[in-house]
């Protein structure tokens, strides 16, 4: 099993608008840049599917698979082999809100899929991260 995480804490933001973002899924492009797109037409419930195309790459169906409102989800995609979960999680601390984005990679063939995807993954999460909060900062979605 291969795990990355990273977390920041931010301050001058509610974690209901970084919530707002998330649950926009079509939208998720405007703050992570390298998505080509995103199609979801389910709620953002686990269970539902979307769609994921990050540029460059094959698109990829994504699940979520837990989902607490204003607080947390987790996804996954299936690779051959191996899967991909994606943890997204809130917290309101005195300092701020601390944002954490957990990658894990399980299965036979997880060491290929950390390779060619999850590492580029994991790398990309500070940018993005920054430019969710931002986004969140200057716009009322």
């Amino acid at each position: 099993m291969w795990v990355k995480s990273y977390n920041k804490v931010y301050q001058d933001i509610k974690k209901e608008d970084i919530w707002r973002l998330w649950v926009d899924v079509n939208n998720w492009p405007r703050w992570d840049k390298e998505l080509e797109y995103c199609k979801m037409e389910e709620a953002f419930l686990e269970g539902s599917h979307f769609i994921l195309k990050p540029k460059g790459a094959l698109k990829v169906k994504i699940t979520l698979s837990e989902v607490v409102i204003n607080k947390k989800f987790t996804d996954y995609c299936n690779f051959f082999g191996a899967t991909m979960h994606d943890a997204h999680e809130l917290e309101e601390t005195s300092n701020g809100l601390r944002i954490t984005n957990t990658i894990t990679v399980t299965g036979l063939l997880g060491f290929l899929w950390v390779k060619l995807v999850a590492k580029n993954v994991a790398n990309a999460v500070p940018q993005q991260m920054d430019a969710l909060v931002n986004l969140a900062k200057n716009s009322h979605v």
